[in-house]
Order: C-alpha cells, then sequence, then structure tokens
C-alpha cells in the first residue's frame, strides 16, 4: 500500500513551486485520500480543470472566487467547497491565501 509517513511537519516539508504564483505542499495520503496546502499569491490562476478525484477543499486564508461547473461563489477564509469526479473547476485569488484540499483517491500525479 502506497502511503506517507505518519507524521507531516510543516517547516520540513518541501513547497513544490507550479509557476505563476503558486506552490504545493503535500501532507497524508494512502491509495484512497491525500490532503494537500495550496499558497496562492494574489492574482494567481488555478486553471479551470477536471480529474476523476473527489476534492473537497477549505479556505485556511486569503479570497478566492471559485468557479465549479457553471457555478462561480467568491469564498472567504473558513468557507470551503466540494467538487465531484470529472466536475470542471478553478479559483483566482483576490487575496494572497492558502486552501487545504483533500482528494479521493489519491492524486498519483503528486505523487
Amino acid at each position: 500500500m502506497l502511503q506517507s509517513e505518519l507524521f507531516q511537519i510543516a517547516a520540513t516539508t518541501d513547497w513544490q513551486d507550479l509557476g505563476d504564483g503558486i506552490q504545493r505542499q503535500v501532507f497524508g495520503y494512502d491509495n484512497r485520500v491525500m490532503m494537500v496546502k495550496v499558497k496562492f499569491e494574489k492574482g494567481a490562476i488555478g486553471q479551470l480543470h477536471e480529474h476523476h478525484h473527489t476534492q473537497i477543499s477549505y479556505v485556511e486564508s486569503g479570497v478566492f472566487e471559485t468557479t465549479i461547473g457553471e457555478n462561480k461563489h467568491t469564498l472567504v477564509t473558513g468557507d470551503g467547497f466540494y467538487v465531484p469526479p470529472h466536475a470542471v473547476h478553478g479559483v483566482i485569488c483576490l487575496e494572497p491565501g492558502i486552501l487545504i484540499d483533500v482528494f479521493s483517491p489519491h492524486r498519483e500525479d503528486f505523487i
């Protein structure tokens, strides 16, 4: 079974630079689930995309214009969103912030 270490320490977990003002920090995962922190600079765009994973995201900080399918909503610290498999979705960061993304199953392309 594929799995991360039992503990993930933020200070010693590397950030992956995705370019265009976005960084990713992969936290715990196994074959069924994965948690990822995604840091956005103001104006950074999480391009519209889709994948077969179920995704739930929590706005740890910042303000994000979030699109899921034909729905658009501005989310702030403490808000969240659910993305069903294959739904087209993306964000525009209006104020610098961090999203906490949970995927099921894990994102094999992030490892």
